[in-house]
């Protein structure tokens, strides 16, 4: 079977780019291609409270990769759940619309990535955007992705937010405004109530004759004519077969899966694929570096409340009728993405940009809800928002079907535990606040007056990723970089990444739609490749971006 672009991965930067790159180039055959199954019907996926059901547990939707045993976690094996299916980790994620900070877009631009400064990337944020609240400088109204204020607020989130404030932080109503620092409320990927994932804004919304999406298939690897990405490898119920690509290949597949890809494609640190029988096409050192995640620590307390926060095994009965106003009309404590508010703080007030940020649950989520308890309580992620720490991806085996070998190597650099010990400090202000502390309740791992030391034995002991891995592809000026500024990989031809790999440092937030922005970013550059493929014209990164800025 042949296409004119072969997408590996329906994740956040594959949906936007099929979506984009179909609709601009309608005599252009798209092959979409997901490991995972189609979630346009699964009520786990679309019910946003379904997000608690589906983190903690392996499922068809859900990777739920482990690490290596991690030294700086007390040797535990840290969990990294991922989407698996159309809409990839969008489609199990909390919805929560943050884009980082403008700075780390032009620290990207500073390390080598031309076009992609914040001056650069904000029209592919706001073309992408769909906000109810409107359009404005920040913001775009019109884009495929719904982004939306919560329908449902659970009275100890407002709690929260209010006990910040008494503490001494600032409100912010919009954390992708024109500042990021402050407390607030979440806005979330939501319409009507119902979690919109990349699937729902940018497949599911309506059928295009030239793109297909294929679901419940494997690649294997990319083939190669000389050094030209020529298609794609893949097994599909049980049978194996190979898709051409006439134009490109792009992968698309998050940052553990594309460069999984890579090496056994033979891309990548040649002795490591020499090590696994796999022939090297292109030695390529950097392909799995420079891993880069947020690693968190959750402060959990269990109170006794005349007002239970909901969330809990002992209010299940209560959900029945929950249940019947979220099916009818998207209301109610089953469209809550669980992590209502948050917000992004500075541990020192010199620093140019926040570097922790905060995430409060109305519910005790203990080892990502893995770990269930009796009764009510609430919880308080604290995440380190630019760790120096850097791990790495490799092969545990050539068959791109057995999971890679992931090393996040959290607290390897000792400054991201001293500075999550301060960042614990500070969210524990907000609960010695009075709107929180006047419903008492005992925290269940931590406890005021723990010394530096226990405090710091106590993270190791409980903390791991919130779930934004990147970098694994990272994108550069330089030569060792695996992908430039314009996505294609280096030492090869035919070939990009469109992902969260591909990002030179992790930004300051949630990484969903700063991908979702990649993938729109990513599908000029593909078309503006094509169409100068024909007339032999060139087209600069910023030339491209003016039009973005022109459409939004």
């Amino acid at each position: 079977m042949q296409y004119d672009y072969i997408i590996v991965g329906a994740g956040s930067g594959g949906c936007a780019l099929a979506s984009r790159l179909a609709d601009s180039c309608p005599d252009a055959t798209i092959a979409l291609i997901e490991a995972g199954p189609h979630t346009d019907r699964n009520l786990f996926v679309n019910m946003p409270l379904g997000v608690a059901a589906v983190v903690p547990n392996k499922l068809k939707t859900n990777y739920g990769y482990l690490t290596t045993p991690q030294p700086g976690l007390g040797g535990r094996q840290g969990y990294q759940p991922r989407g698996r299916g159309v809409g990839g980790s969008s489609a199990i994620n909390a919805m929560i619309y943050t884009r980082g900070h403008p700075l780390d877009y032009d620290e990207w631009a500073q390390l080598g990535c031309d076009g992609w400064s914040w001056a650069e990337v904000l029209p592919y944020f706001r073309r992408a955007e769909g906000n109810e609240r409107g359009a404005d400088a920040w913001h775009g109204d019109a884009g495929p992705l719904t982004v939306s204020d919560l329908r449902y607020r659970n009275p100890f989130s407002t709690r929260f937010v209010q006990a910040a404030l008494e503490a001494g932080y600032e409100p912010n109503r919009d954390f992708n405004g024109a500042d990021q620092e402050g407390i607030g409320f979440y806005q979330v990927t939501q319409r009507d109530g119902r979690r919109c994932s990349v699937a729902r804004a940018y497949i599911y919304d309506r059928t295009r004759p030239n793109l297909h999406t294929i679901a419940d298939a494997t690649v294997l690897r990319v083939t190669f004519d000389g050094k030209r990405a020529s298609g794609v490898e893949i097994v599909r119920g049980g049978r194996t077969d190979t898709l051409e690509a006439r134009a490109e290949v792009v992968l698309a597949a998050g940052a553990f899966n594309s460069p999984q890809l890579l090496m056994c494609s033979g891309i990548g640190p040649a002795a490591h694929l020499q090590s696994l029988g796999v022939a090297v096409l292109h030695n390529a050192p950097e392909v799995g570096q420079n891993l880069i995640d947020h690693v968190d620590f959750t402060i959990n307390k269990r109170v006794a409340s005349i007002e239970p926060t909901g969330f809990s095994v002992r209010g299940i009965a209560r959900m029945l009728p929950q249940f019947v106003t979220f099916m009818r009309h998207g209301h109610g404590m089953l469209s809550s993405n669980v992590a209502e508010a948050g917000g992004f703080l500075k541990s020192r007030p010199t620093l140019a940009w926040p570097d922790l940020q905060l995430h409060f649950c109305a519910a005790i989520v203990d080892d990502h809800n893995r770990h269930m308890h009796w009764g009510h309580g609430y919880s308080l992620h604290v995440c380190v928002l630019r760790p120096h720490s850097r791990g790495a991806v490799t092969l545990a085996s050539a068959d791109a079907r057995t999971a890679p070998i992931i090393d996040p190597r959290f607290f390897s650099d000792a400054r991201d535990l001293d500075l999550l010990v301060e960042g614990v400090k500070m969210a524990r202000r907000i609960l010695d606040a009075p709107s929180l502390a006047l419903h008492g309740g005992a925290e269940l791992y931590t406890h005021v007056g723990q010394s530096d030391a226990q405090l710091r034995q106590t993270i190791a002991g409980h903390a791991d990723t919130i779930y934004h891995p990147v970098a694994t592809c990272r994108m550069g000026g330089d030569a060792r970089s695996v992908v430039d500024p314009q996505l294609r990989v280096r030492g090869v031809s035919g070939l990009r990444i469109v992902d969260a790999s591909v990002m030179p440092t992790l930004i300051g937030g949630n990484t969903n739609a700063p991908t979702v922005m990649i993938g729109e970013r990513a599908a000029e550059l593909i078309v503006a490749s094509r169409r100068d493929g024909a007339t032999g014209r060139s087209t600069s990164p910023r030339g491209i971006g003016g039009m973005a800025a022109r459409a939004a």
